[in-house]
């Protein structure tokens, strides 16, 4: 369900008036089939591309880790039309002559001739901006000056981080996001060999970012363990996809599968995550229930509101805020005496006040100092 859930949204592109989708493709030293599961999209995609069924008209491959040739091979194995791949793909050979030193000597005039006349050799990779100028004449040169869009991929990150810096590699594939003629773009990174910071900038920029997990997780201690080697070994050829997906409307999406590596290719298959597992898993965990059982609800329906004294076949009352209706009971009539008119004076809710103590802040018409002698 991940892999379909990437494919289609690399698939269906850009909505008009939106950035790109943006994916990032991650794997660690403990599972290291990220570059498997990168080719596995960028095959399918060009599949899409190559039959006309994407929203991308071609396919921009920077290729970093790999050549030209391999990626052509790679191609041709799945069943691509290779005879026909440079009316969809173009490759910017960074791989070859990345600082121009081969091309200064003379040396790489035949990476175009294995690469069918699709590669561009690419003579300084440090170039940012001439990176970025590079990808949108290649992609234009089969897409036309149009609304027709094309990808872009990139193999290795972490080689672009070797010869550019983090705000320009940032900055390079924020361009191309908000490029009108860029329809998606997905790359693939090693986070054990980023610092923390290149990996947080680089899923804060992405739509989706699917993480390559092991499938057996080991203590430290238990690495060295020759009776573990069999189980750590099938981390090399079995593992999780962890999918985040950010959606339109600001909420996120996660989704599970697994990998498995043959000899046939990659095989996704599903986990017993399902969403409902998932999303009680997102859920904080609380000492408390958040809701109420039928008992507790009969319960909350019998408490008598602060404000409400309801009798035993007496009418409801309200309380007034003056007394409790329960003291009345214990209410002893007061003593007649002389004052009577006193008493009905004092019930009109006067307030008589003899000021007894020369200890008291006197009052603002006062003089505070009238008592001294100055």
């Amino acid at each position: 369900m991940a892999a379909e859930w990437i494919c289609r949204a690399l698939r269906d592109g850009a909505l008009e008036g939106e950035h790109a989708p943006a994916l990032t493709i991650k794997d660690s030293m403990a599972s290291p089939l990220g570059f498997d599961v990168f080719t596995h999209f960028l095959s399918h995609h060009s599949t899409n591309i190559s039959a006309a069924k994407s929203q991308s008209r071609g396919l921009v491959l920077l290729a970093f880790s790999r050549s030209p040739s391999f990626y052509l091979d790679l191609l041709s194995k799945r069943g691509l039309p290779i005879a026909s791949s440079h009316h969809w793909i173009r490759i910017l050979d960074c791989y070859t002559d990345p600082l121009g030193w081969k091309d200064q000597m003379g040396q790489c005039g035949s990476a175009t001739k294995l690469s069918h006349d699709i590669a561009s050799i690419c003579g300084n990779v440090k170039d940012v901006d001439s990176l970025f100028s590079s990808i949108i004449s290649l992609g234009r040169g089969f897409v036309g000056q149009g609304k027709v869009r094309f990808c872009v991929a990139i193999d290795s990150v972490n080689e672009m981080l070797r010869y550019a810096s983090l705000s320009s590699v940032a900055g390079l594939i924020s361009s191309l996001r908000c490029c009108d003629q860029i329809s998606s773009i997905f790359w693939f990174c090693h986070a054990d060999l980023c610092e923390e910071r290149a990996t947080s900038t680089l899923e804060y920029m992405s739509s989706m970012v699917a993480s390559i997990e092991p499938l057996i997780h080991f203590a430290n201690g238990q690495r060295s363990n020759s009776e573990n080697l069999s189980l750590l070994d099938q981390n090399f050829t079995k593992g999780k996809l962890h999918l985040r997906c950010k959606r339109r409307n600001g909420r996120v999406r996660v989704m599970f599968e697994e990998i498995h590596i043959g000899q046939s290719g990659i095989n996704f298959t599903s986990t017993s995550f399902e969403d409902g597992v998932i999303n009680q898993g997102l859920v904080p965990k609380v000492q408390f229930s958040l809701q109420l059982s039928e008992k507790e609800l009969k319960d909350r329906a019998n408490v008598v509101l602060p404000f409400e004294h309801q009798g035993n076949g007496k009418p409801v009352q309200i309380y007034d805020g003056r007394k409790s209706l329960t003291d009345s009971k214990y209410e002893v009539s007061p003593i007649p005496n002389g004052n009577s008119d006193i008493d009905k004076e004092s019930s009109k809710g006067e307030i008589i006040y003899f000021r007894d103590s020369e200890d008291e802040m006197p009052d603002s018409d006062e003089d505070p100092d009238d008592d001294l002698d100055i």
